[in-house]
Formats: structure tokens, C-alpha cells, sequence
């Protein structure tokens, strides 16, 4: 089965989602993404995706004290992104509670030291984020597009062993269009090892249960969620 992550997108504190990473369009779903976090451990998730939207729009985490408060309250493994340039700011969030990072732009960036933070901390508890935009990785809070074309980009770190991988394509990313799960297969046919967390687009318990069909091994949702298109009764089926 699919593993299944739900998300809160953090602006001021807030709970938020954005439609193409766009910040002038922002919706707020909850204003106590605490209360959010604990609402979603009730309901018998165990895993949550946290992103520190201020924090990548400023290039350092803003948000940590949430990330603290949901990790001292509830017990759902948090995996946490946006803004981590340093590694201040990488020991802020495992300081904060998150149990992975996620990493994106530095990868790009600065790969010598993003392969440094590999070594350092481990492949379990870093994630490689890779934000796509018209075939390449978008950087810095998807405000600029790379030269880096996916599948190359992925292959420079798995060959490092990188595991884990949350991949958003940024043109579905909260459109409730749909996941880009011919994307994703692609990724999984070249390298079936991957965990990959397929980011973008849900729309529907529908979308799960045809990423779940194709082996995508692991699913983050936010709009559909915050929306009600997501019934978690049915996502055995």
C-alpha cells in the first residue's frame, strides 16, 4: 500500500496551501496548523509533510517553532522542507523535532556540499527534493528554473545513495488536476529502488488509488485533503 503523507504548508504561522507555488495565490485552510497536525495523527496517519513557505521565500527556516510544537504534541514522523541552506539550519529542524529534511536547491546549487550533508547525516534522514518545471529543477521556493534536467540530476545522487526522493511537478502542484503519474513511472522504471514521494496534483482518493496501481511507493496530499476529495475509508480499496 501506498504510504500516505498528508501536508501543511506554513505563511505566518498558518496553515496555507498555494496554487503553482504562486504566493499571491494563497488559500488559508487553518489557522492552528497544530490543532491540524493533531486532527490528521487522529485519523491514523503516522507520517506528516511539513514545508516552511516563509522559509524558502527568505532562504532560511522561519517556522521552526511550529515544527516544534507539532512534534512535541503529536507523534507523527515529520519530514520537513523549505529555506534549508545551511546547516544551521538542517540542525534547527532536527533540533525542532523534524525526523528527515528535505533539500532541494542546495543540491543544485552547491552539490559538493549537499553530498557533504549526505555523508554527515545519513540517507535516511535526508530527502532529495526535486521540483520539476518543463523537464528541469526548479530552485529557491520554484522562483527560478535550473539547468538541470530530472532523470541526470536524480542519477548524480542515487549513484551517492540517495533513497529518498520527493519529486513535485510544480505545474499540477495544487491545481487538483492531477498527479503526473507518467512521471512518476518514469522515475521508478529507471530506478526501482527509489522511495519516491510523488508531490503535485492530487485530486481525488481516485489519484491515490492509480499511483498506488502503478507502484509509486509513497503520496503527499494537501488542496484535495484540506478540499474533503479525499476519503480515507476507501483508500484500501
Amino acid at each position: 500500500m501506498i504510504e500516505l503523507i498528508p501536508a501543511i504548508d506554513l505563511i505566518d504561522g498558518k496553515c496555507v496551501r498555494l496554487t503553482k507555488g504562486d504566493y499571491a495565490q494563497k488559500t488559508v485552510y487553518n489557522e492552528d496548523p497544530v490543532a491540524q497536525a493533531k486532527e490528521f495523527a487522529r485519523l491514523g496517519f503516522t507520517r506528516l509533510h511539513v514545508v516552511d513557505l516563509d522559509g524558502a521565500k527568505s532562504k532560511h527556516i522561519v517556522n521552526d517553532a511550529v515544527l516544534r510544537a507539532i512534534t512535541s504534541e503529536t507523534d507523527l514522523v515529520v519530514d520537513f522542507g523549505g529555506g534549508i541552506k545551511t546547516e544551521e539550519d538542517i540542525e534547527k529542524a532536527f533540533t525542532a523535532g523534524a525526523a528527515m529534511v528535505t533539500v532541494g536547491s542546495i543540491a543544485v546549487t552547491q552539490p559538493d556540499l549537499f553530498l557533504k550533508w549526505l555523508d554527515k547525516y545519513g540517507t535516511e534522514r535526508l530527502i532529495l527534493g526535486a521540483d520539476v518545471r518543463n523537464g528541469k529543477i526548479s530552485i529557491n521556493g520554484w522562483k527560478e528554473d535550473s539547468k538541470e534536467d530530472l532523470l541526470p540530476f536524480l542519477k548524480k545522487y542515487i549513484d551517492r545513495g540517495v533513497k529518498n526522493v520527493l519529486c513535485t511537478e510544480i505545474s499540477k502542484d495544487g491545481t487538483l488536476s492531477g498527479p503526473a503519474i507518467d512521471l512518476y513511472k518514469r522515475i521508478m522504471a529507471e530506478y526501482p529502488q527509489l522511495h519516491l514521494i510523488a508531490s503535485g496534483g492530487v485530486s481525488s482518493t481516485e489519484d491515490i488509488t492509480a499511483l498506488n496501481k502503478e507502484g509509486i511507493p509513497a503520496v503527499v496530499f494537501g488542496k484535495a485533503w484540506y478540499e474533503g476529495r479525499i476519503d480515507i475509508s476507501r483508500l484500501g480499496d
